[in-house]
């Protein structure tokens, strides 16, 4: 064997020692990434919390949460903040903070899987809702909201500690009607998601 081939293979083996494997090595990374993103949830909901005081709708949500072709109940408590104009244009922005909960669902092809889809899952949120127009628009009432979240539970639908909620919805003064997407746009496997209609109550403050 010639010093030229030693020497690569020291290489070599040092390269593995100082990552593991590649394997390894994908796992340092997808951890990085997690932690990157349960930072970027946390300032999600730090950036909310200081304007709970100001709080000025309190929503309390229900419907049908479907993974696949399986549904599931759904509960929120949602409140939305003093809204703020952006800049000179016509759209607005709320903090806009949520507290949820998924029940469970027996799937049988899943049943023994590492994540199965029995776990109930608890969900704490926070982000921006954004509504475009004046307030004799009738389009006004027409939402998107953004959130960042975190929660408990690992199922099929909901693998990591952090997601990402997105909903469009239409809010009343009394009633609000809302689809809701939630995932880890497939930043960790699996990832089917959950996909809900909620129709809710709204109390202002």
């Amino acid at each position: 064997m010639s010093l030229g081939t030693k020497q690569k293979r020291c290489i070599g083996n040092s390269a593995d020692q100082a990552t593991g494997s590649p394997c390894l090595g994908r796992k340092i990374a997808n951890r990085a990434i997690a932690k990157s993103l349960r930072r970027t949830a946390a300032c999600g909901l730090a950036f909310v919390v200081p304007h709970v005081t100001a709080a000025t709708q309190l929503n309390i949500e229900a419907g049908r949460s479907y993974m696949d072709c399986a549904g599931a109940t759904a509960v929120f408590v949602e409140g939305v903040f003093d809204e703020r104009r952006i800049g000179a244009t016509r759209f607005a922005w709320s903090p806009d903070a949520s507290l949820g909960w998924i029940d469970g669902r027996d799937v049988e092809r899943y049943r023994y899987n590492r994540y199965s889809t029995t776990d109930s899952i608890w969900l704490i949120a926070g982000g921006v809702r954004i509504r475009y127009g004046d307030t004799s628009d009738w389009y006004r009432s027409l939402f998107f909201s953004f959130q960042p979240a975190m929660h408990s539970g690992r199922t099929q639908s909901l693998s990591s500690a952090y997601e990402f909620v997105s909903t469009i919805g239409w809010q009343g003064r009394h009633f609000n009607f809302q689809i809701r997407h939630i995932s880890n746009g497939s930043l960790h496997e699996p990832n089917r998601g959950e996909t809900m209609a909620l129709i809710g109550t709204t109390f202002n403050l």
